[in-house]
């Protein structure tokens, strides 16, 4: 076995103060006014004989970990395992890693998971939170720790946040409905008070009114299995026959939906009219193809991480709260055609 060497070793090697060697692999060299030759000496000495400094000396002397908590709702959705992977790449390129976790909405799960962070001493936090963490959250902000809300916030909060424009994407989608002869527009969401769930079916219920046109809202409730979602929808479609287009508030939920209209042998677009939030690759493969919102993610997911390491690179005292709104796409497909 090849023994580890350590500050101390290269200490006595080059008979020079372990302090010194300390500052120079920290690089606080020029800072220290070490000289330019005595700090590549030292560092040509580690390149030879691998020396790898311990992260936690590191960050015992740094006061940093270079580690930052991310939190989301369901790792395994599209959504966000695609914010994770882009979040997980602009850190890395700065020098951080990424632990992550699911809340599964989980008030208690979360709120563990916190406490966990909180005991790996990570530098920041991005968290998309469920609802009832208010506390915890101002908590964090309050002990100094830097957060970003990500993709929904608490409106009684002064935090940072980066979400998409959920109201207005939402109101552009229905009103293209309303327009294009569709004059039964029901909206299929999750019966959750979460802000960006409330934006998208504000968005909705604006672009009725506006055209004179009823509000339909039928409410899934979240985690519910897939196959009892679908026979939800069967019915409330049963009983709702007048219906001639549906606005689903999440992707998953148009999955469940298209089942559903497909079980009542309803035509997409000749019968029913069909838009979802929240693009999906298989979108564009179904049959017909289906008109999305589409949240631009690598840039939601840039706007997060760079607003986290704006807070990260400042003074507790010096940090400005920061709430970025990035609009969606809508993306025009064969779900939406004029109906027959």
């Amino acid at each position: 076995m090849i023994k580890k060497i350590s500050i101390g070793d290269i200490a006595t090697a080059l008979n020079i103060s372990k302090s010194t060697i300390s500052f120079i692999i920290n690089g606080k060299a020029k800072e220290k006014r070490i000289s330019l030759a005595l700090t590549e000496k030292v560092l040509q000495y580690i390149d030879e004989n691998g020396y790898k400094p311990s992260r936690l000396a590191q960050s015992l002397s740094t006061g940093k970990t270079m580690i930052i908590g991310l939190m989301v709702e369901k790792i395994s959705d599209y959504f966000f395992a695609q914010m994770a992977y882009h979040i997980e790449e602009i850190a890395y390129q700065n020098g951080y890693k990424i632990f992550y976790c699911s809340t599964d909405n989980d008030p208690d799960k979360t709120r563990e998971l916190i406490q966990l962070f909180r005991d790996r001493n990570v530098d920041g936090y991005i968290i998309t939170p469920p609802a009832g963490m208010e506390k915890e959250i101002q908590s964090l902000i309050d002990e100094g720790s830097p957060v970003v809300l990500f993709d929904r916030y608490y409106p009684d909060i002064e935090s940072s946040y980066v979400i998409l424009d959920n109201f207005k994407a939402s109101y552009n989608a229905s009103k293209y409905l309303a327009e294009h002869a569709f004059a039964h527009i029901a909206f299929i969401t999750l019966d959750s008070d979460q802000s960006q769930m409330e934006d998208r079916k504000q968005g909705y219920v604006k672009a009725m009114a506006e055209h004179g046109l009823e509000v339909i809202v039928e409410k899934v409730l979240y985690g519910n299995d897939p196959a009892q979602t679908v026979k939800q929808l069967v019915r409330f479609l049963r009983q709702n026959k007048r219906v001639d287009a549906v606005y689903f508030a999440t992707n998953y939920l148009a999955f469940s939906g298209v089942k559903a209209i497909n079980q009542l042998g309803y035509k997409i677009p000749g019968t029913m009219g069909i838009i979802a939030f929240d693009d999906h690759q298989v979108f564009d493969f179904y049959e017909p193809t289906i008109t999305a919102v589409a949240q631009p993610i690598s840039e939601l997911a840039r706007q997060s991480i760079r607003v986290l390491l704006s807070l990260l690179n400042k003074p507790f005292e010096e940090r400005a709260v920061q709430k970025v709104t990035v609009p969606a796409h809508f993306i025009i497909r064969d779900s939406t055609a004029r109906p027959l």
